[in-house]
């Protein structure tokens, strides 16, 4: 991810409440004094977050692109919920409760992200929308869809909490079969503003202690494996996601 640039997404702001137009693509935005965010009902995706640094200097910290089009051909998903099943399923089928599915492979022959059309790709209803507050958006995911059983009620709602906080809620209801789930926000960060270069100087800690190792396809093994002493600050450890 190195030396990738980082642009501030800018469009025409909707906002209107409404939520009568499921299909039309439009842009919301969050915003309580200097902290402000935008998303769009295209792959309920985060557009920008732009807040003040220690100094009191505002900045956006997500990546994106200028304009919905830039979304539409995205094949990095940049800041987009992705599911049914974020990751990767290898060869594209699982088995559950004794039933193999065939999912529609879009990484080789593997299965990334939901399949060539996930929810990343999808136009989301927006259920409730409050400027100073939050905005819900919620997705039908039908029996067969991408080769997943079963319909799926899938709802993202994104929050604004105090001054500078912003929390994402994600929940998903399977209707009428077992399937397997799990949602993903893909935002990728720059914590020292979206022109300031490339994140190779970030730190990042994350309180887990164990982690699941993935194979040359990246592929989860099925091990679950200790963290301690897998990562030192002379030796990082990069996985490409």
């Amino acid at each position: 991810m190195a030396n990738i640039p980082f642009f501030f997404a800018l469009f025409p702001l909707v906002l209107s409440s409404s939520v009568t137009k499921a299909q039309q693509v439009s842009v919301y935005e969050l915003k309580r004094a200097d902290f402000s965010a935008k998303f769009t009902n295209y792959g309920a995706t985060m557009l920008s977050l732009i807040l003040p640094d220690k100094t009191g200097k505002l900045n956006g910290i997500v990546l994106g692109y200028d304009s919905i089009e830039g979304y539409k051909n995205d094949t990095t998903y940049f800041g987009a919920i992705v599911g049914r099943v974020a990751n990767r399923i290898g060869g594209a089928k699982f088995t559950l409760n004794g039933v193999t599915y065939k999912t529609v492979a879009n990484d080789g022959k593997n299965t990334l992200h939901g399949g060539r059309r996930g929810f990343s790709d999808v136009i989301w209803t927006v259920k409730s929308y409050k400027r100073d507050s939050h905005v819900t958006f919620s997705y039908e995911s039908f029996d067969g869809e991408q080769g997943f059983p079963g319909n799926v009620s899938v709802s993202i709602t994104y929050m604004m909490l105090g001054t500078n906080k912003l929390a994402v809620k994600m929940v998903a209801k399977p209707l009428n079969k077992p399937t397997p789930v799990n949602l993903a926000l893909h935002t990728y960060w720059n914590l020292g503003g979206h022109n300031s270069g490339d994140i190779m100087s970030h730190t990042l800690q994350l309180f887990g202690s164990k982690l699941t190792p993935v194979d040359s396809e990246l592929i989860p093994t099925g091990e679950i494996v200790p963290a301690q002493g897998t990562l030192s600050p002379a030796s990082p450890s990069r996985q490409q996601v």
